[in-house]
């Protein structure tokens, strides 16, 4: 079997669904942003003072390539992973890629819950929910173009998106590993 690999934009729960379906999958479970944060001894927030996003974004390319080299996994991804065409090209060809999304509103609202997003994630450029709505709009395209599936995180519990994602995976690996003819 493959990777599984979850994108989707800030606050849309990749990290904790990430680590429920890698219990349930017996696999190791790779946060990507904390990978990142663990090479450059710093956090997320402070990597986009120093280097910019285009450091960042060459930091998290190189920390997704490196993920996917080794065996199955379930990869939680950072937001932004989708931007180059690399990458999205990297993710489609390495696994099952589940898109985690939501309304603007609700993701907004996790944000704001979160105490990790203004300590290690870099602030967004003061446009609040409209900036939210602007961004993924941007991002949208290039989300879809990634995913195999697409998994509304606003409709139950992480448990209960995780058997979903699980179910959708095994049926993606079944049509991968079934000879065509």
């Amino acid at each position: 079997m493959s990777h599984l690999i979850l994108i989707g934009y800030r606050g849309s729960g990749k990290t904790t669904v990430g680590a429920i379906l890698a219990q349930r999958l017996g696999r190791p479970f790779v946060d990507l942003d904390e990978q990142i944060e663990a090479a450059a001894g710093c956090s997320i927030a402070e990597i986009f003072v120093k280097e910019g996003e285009l450091g960042f974004r060459e930091r998290e390319r190189q920390a997704l390539l490196d993920s996917l080299k080794g065996s199955p996994s379930v990869v939680s991804t950072g937001g932004g992973i989708i931007l180059k065409p690399e990458n999205r090209s990297a993710l489609r060809e390495a696994g099952f890629v589940a898109w985690l999304t939501a309304a603007p509103e609700v993701l907004w609202q996790r944000m704001l819950a979160d105490p990790l997003t203004s300590s290690r994630r870099p602030n967004l450029q003061q446009g609040g929910l409209e900036e939210v709505v602007a961004m993924m709009g941007k991002r949208e395209a290039m989300y879809a173009e990634s995913a195999h599936a697409r998994f509304d995180v606003a409709s139950g519990s992480p448990e209960t998106l995780a058997a979903d994602i699980l179910k959708a995976y095994k049926a993606f690996a079944a049509r991968s590993s079934s000879p065509r003819g």
